[in-house]
């Protein structure tokens, strides 16, 4: 079985960059060209999307840079449902951990996805939380929200945290609740040279 977690991109969703919501520009017409063609304006940390540590590590791998073999995941989904700004905290983790390449979290956010402050009021990691992720030998972490960080953090620490130490962060996924505990996840990001992130579609397979 196929689960799609990811996100529609859509002129009217959900973006921080309010000024950067995604354009979408009819270009090529069938009846004028022979086909259809469109042009997109979109930030690249839109809808669901890929964190490479580089987006909070000058250091850090780059999108393009990431080896093929860390998007085909085994993994591993904790179902932690929080509320509006409640922390992620260790022991919610620590306490379903179990070893996975990639640990995704189910906040059960994604219910408020329409809402108007989806983006503002998300629950997010502890910085304990990121720190006992960080110290596990894991590649990726995704979330259901649209922000890893708790939106009162804004030094942004579980993604400094996570980044520092070479783990992917994919964002704003959807669908958990139909994932089962165990399965493949599939993320594929687009290959843009020298960038700090990119939009995925990110699979569930099992």
């Amino acid at each position: 079985m196929i689960v799609d977690l990811t996100q529609t991109i859509h002129e009217n969703m959900h973006v921080f960059e309010k000024r950067i919501k995604p354009v979408i520009i009819p270009w090529s017409r069938m009846d004028i060209h022979g086909y259809e063609l469109e042009l997109i304006f979109m930030s690249t940390h839109t809808g669901t999307h890929i964190d490479a540590p580089y987006h909070f590590n000058p250091h850090g791998m780059k999108v393009d840079e990431i080896p093929p073999d860390i998007l085909l995941l085994d993994a591993l989904l904790l179902n932690i449902r929080r509320d509006a700004k409640e922390y992620i905290t260790r022991e919610d983790i620590e306490s379903k951990f179990d070893y996975a390449d990639a640990i995704v979290i189910h906040t059960h956010w994604e219910e408020h996805l329409e809402d108007t402050d989806y983006l503002n009021s998300n629950p997010g990691l502890s910085t304990d939380a990121a720190e006992y992720l960080a110290s596990k030998n894991i590649r990726l972490v995704g979330i259901d929200t649209a922000n890893i960080d708790h939106p009162s953090n804004k030094n942004f620490e579980a993604h400094h945290i996570l980044s520092k130490k070479g783990i992917l962060i994919v964002e704003n996924l959807c669908n958990l609740r139909s994932v089962n505990k165990r399965f493949k996840l599939v993320v594929a990001p687009l290959k843009i040279r020298g960038a700090s992130g990119s939009p995925v579609r990110a699979l569930a397979i099992f």
